[in-house]
């Protein structure tokens, strides 16, 4: 088939507006149906999409060391975030599991004229059956420290003085069920029951960091320490009272036998173990069941929160990985903008090339600015999703509930895409002032 020639006359000169020519009887009409051929842009998002994906998938070498910076930046404030969220929920779950069912009862404390605190009153012996009445309250028992005359607690009846002297531990009168309400653990034999206390029997417990700097490893032998000289059989070890640690390194003895052997006179606190949410409730109660005419006279400590400390400690860590994760994440945009720079030199004649037959400016600049957006949000994704996985995998390692916000996730990916776009801001800068012919002739 012969094309028809193309004569110039026909073309529209630089500017003006190609027109329909209709026939010349009818001006009026011709001048009506007159209208200007709007200019159509054929370069779409498409075609944009298409020209700045054409030259990532060439170089996956390169690509994959672009994108690590990024992935390792966003991907470590993803886990710094998600893991200070985590390790916050197990705090906070083993908190409400242990810390917040345990109370104690004490008398009220004033300082006297040498600075000291003494107790302005005493509770009642009876304070375990009064405490057990409330509702809430799983187990109750009373603890007291005795003051010892002499100050000594052997394994041996021999006092020999060329041994090195050590502090001797700290001896506790308490009533039968303390360990119960502490939660802790029998390691070895048991604990001495009420009618051993009914009885003033001379029997002990011993906690197990000191069970073995005595040397006691079991207690099926009837082993036996000596108070002040007189002896106790050790019937029981125990461990893991998180609540009062000091007793891992003291002797227990009951109620009844400090009072005989010691002249025990008044007992000291009342620890409670109680259900979760009735704290306040037997806060309020508790102090009217033990000192119905003089309730002020008790003081009631709830559990404490987490301290100002780990609170500091926690920030001060969650800052420090964040800095790092910042310093990372400046690295990964800096690799972004050199291989987008890189692509710019390598792609001088193609910019050339396009920019003669009609590409604008901003078409160049939109191209390697949405190229860097592209490798930005590419490695943001990749980044959280390890970050998402690092947690979830250590998080389930440790046993722990894994916590993680999906809005950090999401936000790690966007924040990605961010440092693409600033990291190409420069390079699309730079495509812009190539010049056609300068770029033409350079190929």
């Amino acid at each position: 088939m012969r094309r028809h020639p193309l004569n110039r006359k026909d073309l529209p000169t630089v500017g003006e507006t190609p027109t329909e020519t209709l026939p010349s009887s009818d001006s009026t009409q011709a001048q009506s149906l007159v209208q200007p051929v709007p200019v159509v842009d054929r370069f779409s998002f498409i075609d944009l999409l298409i020209e700045a994906t054409s030259d990532l998938g060439t170089r996956p070498g390169r690509l994959l060391m672009t994108l690590a910076g990024t992935i390792l930046g966003i991907g470590a404030l993803v886990v710094t975030i998600g893991f200070a969220q985590t390790t916050a929920g197990q705090l906070a779950k083993r908190f409400d599991a242990f810390a917040a069912t345990q109370i104690i009862a004490s008398p009220a404390q004033a300082q006297n004229a040498d600075g000291n605190s003494v107790a302005t009153s005493t509770l009642p012996w009876d304070s375990v059956t009064r405490i057990e009445r409330l509702a809430g309250v799983e187990q109750a028992a009373l603890i007291t420290e005795v003051k010892l005359q002499e100050g000594t607690v052997t394994a041996v009846p021999i006092n020999d003085p060329s041994a090195p002297s050590t502090a001797p531990p700290r001896v506790f009168a308490t009533s039968a069920g303390l360990i119960d309400a502490l939660e802790g653990t029998i390691l070895h034999g048991r604990v001495f029951d009420e009618g051993h206390d009914q009885r003033h029997d001379r029997v002990a417990v011993l906690g197990d960091r000191l069970a073995d700097r005595l040397g006691i490893t079991r207690v099926d032998s009837q082993p036996s320490i000596f108070i002040d000289g007189l002896p106790y059989a050790v019937v029981g070890v125990f461990g893991d009272v998180q609540q009062r640690p000091e007793l891992l390194d003291s002797v227990i003895i009951s109620t009844g036998a400090a009072r005989t052997d010691f002249g025990l006179k008044a007992p000291g606190d009342v620890q409670a173990r109680i259900v979760i949410g009735a704290g306040p409730q037997i806060a309020e109660q508790a102090a009217l069941a033990l000192a119905p005419d003089a309730p002020d006279h008790v003081d009631i400590a709830a559990p404490q929160g987490r301290s100002e400390l780990a609170d500091n400690v926690q920030a001060d860590i969650n800052l420090i990985f964040v800095v790092l994760s910042v310093v990372v994440l400046l690295a990964g945009g800096v690799g972004i903008a050199n291989v987008t720079m890189l692509s710019v030199m390598e792609r001088t004649g193609e910019i050339g090339l396009r920019r003669a037959i009609g590409a604008t400016r901003r078409q160049i600049a939109t191209q390697f600015i949405t190229e860097s957006i592209i490798i930005g949000l590419l490695g943001g994704l990749l980044g959280a999703t390890t970050g998402v996985f690092a947690i979830i995998t250590i998080a389930l390692s440790q046993q722990w509930t894994p916590v993680v916000n999906p809005l950090v996730a999401t936000s790690g990916a966007l924040l990605g895409a961010i440092v693409g776009l600033i990291a190409g801001g420069f390079p699309a800068r730079k495509a812009t002032r190539i010049e056609p012919v300068a770029a033409l002739r350079g190929t």
